[in-house]
């Protein structure tokens, strides 16, 4: 059986976040608010390093340089490819 993916809104995990700081355990969680455990431990990590739960906020410098360099190159790749397309143009118009 496959699980629908879920949405939690910020101020959810943030009281899941909280109720874990005051001492309920992951596992009283999960029974409680059908959250597995497993997205708790999450929600807690990310929490602790940014201060948010967004995926772009809890990156490394590390994995924003590589999503930045390839932005860039996906970039130069299409510039690249529009003035070869032109070089093919201006070529065939001066034959």
């Amino acid at each position: 059986m496959v699980k629908a993916n879920r949405y939690y809104t910020n101020e959810f995990k943030l009281k899941i976040v909280e109720l874990v700081k005051s001492g309920k355990t992951p596992s009283e969680i999960e029974r409680e608010y059908k959250v597995t455990k497993t997205t708790v431990r999450d929600w807690v990590k990310k929490y602790a390093n940014s201060g948010e739960f967004s995926a772009e906020a809890n990156r490394s410098a590390g994995e924003k340089e590589l999503r930045d360099l390839k932005k860039e190159l996906r970039q130069l790749r299409m510039e690249n490819d529009i003035l070869k397309q032109a070089a093919l143009i201006l070529g065939r118009r001066e034959l």
